[in-house]
């Protein structure tokens, strides 16, 4: 039951969560300073499936780079990802209003 905008989501959601995280931070080969957030989201457009994953980390404080796994994120895998060495393809333009961070 949701409470102020917070929702509770299950000790497995969350060991998802992390679980993405950290072969993010290996797969990248990103160091202990960088920071990662995993979320999953609802898509609400037609022809979009139901819940995707987005991942989004910082290589410093002004460089982000993202994706999109399109599966709920206990269902993500290491596999999912671009390979490492497209890292900087993966950085995500400023745009005003960018949805996901």
């Amino acid at each position: 039951m949701p409470t102020l905008g917070v929702v509770r989501k299950s000790l497995d959601h969350r060991a998802a969560i992390a679980r993405v995280k950290d072969f993010t931070r290996s797969h990248f080969r990103l160091s202990d300073d960088d920071t990662i957030m995993v979320a999953e989201i609802e898509c609400g457009v037609p022809g979009c499936p139901p819940l995707e994953t987005v991942i989004a980390f910082w290589t410093d404080e002004t460089r982000r780079h993202h994706a999109r796994v399109f599966k709920p994120v206990e269902q993500v895998v290491e596999d999912d990802l671009p390979p490492w060495w497209m890292k900087d393809a993966l950085v995500a333009e400023e745009v005003f209003g960018c949805p996901c961070c």
